[in-house]
C-alpha cells in the first residue's frame, strides 16, 4: 500500500482551524480557487459519517464519502465514491489538526492507496492536492 503525506504549521490555534476544516462540505468556501461548488448528497449533514460530498475541481466532479470524523481528535477520513479521478484504488485520505503548545496548529493530510504507478501518485497528492488545499485553508483563515 502506498502512502502520501503532507504537513504544515498554521499560526492559528487548533480549535479555530478545526472549526473551518471539519466542514466536509466546506471546500468551496475555503478552496474556492480550485473548488467551484460542493454539496452533500441525500440530505445528510456534512459531519455525518456516510455523507457523500460532490464537488467540482476544475472540470471534474469528484464524489467522496466521509468514513470517520472525530471532534475530540480533530480528524476526518474519506474515500472516493465511484470511479476515482486518479488511477488509484482503496484510497483513504485523512486530515488531522493538532494543537502546538505555543498556540499554533500542526496539520497533516495523508492518503493510503493502491496503484500500479505508486511512486507517481505518492508524489502527486502532496504537491497537487494536499499542499494547495492546506495553503488555501491557511489563506482563508488569515483573512
Amino acid at each position: 500500500m502506498a502512502r502520501s503525506y503532507y504537513s504544515t504549521v498554521f499560526e492559528h490555534d487548533a480549535a479555530a482551524v478545526w472549526a473551518v476544516a471539519r466542514d466536509f462540505n466546506g471546500l468551496a468556501t475555503w478552496w474556492s480557487e480550485a473548488c467551484s461548488e460542493s454539496n452533500i448528497e441525500d440530505g445528510k449533514a456534512a459531519d455525518q459519517v456516510g455523507a457523500v460530498r460532490a464537488f467540482r475541481l476544475g472540470e471534474a466532479t469528484i464524489r467522496e464519502r466521509l468514513l470517520a470524523l472525530s471532534d475530540l481528535e480533530r480528524t476526518y477520513s474519506y474515500e472516493f465514491v465511484g470511479t476515482p479521478p486518479f488511477p488509484v484504488t482503496d484510497y483513504i485520505a485523512t486530515l488531522r489538526v493538532t494543537p502546538v503548545s505555543d498556540g499554533r496548529s500542526f496539520l497533516e493530510y495523508s492518503a493510503v492507496f493502491e496503484s500500479d504507478e505508486a511512486a507517481r501518485w505518492t508524489a502527486f497528492f502532496p504537491a497537487e492536492v494536499f499542499g494547495p488545499a492546506l495553503e488555501a485553508l491557511g489563506s482563508y483563515l488569515s483573512r
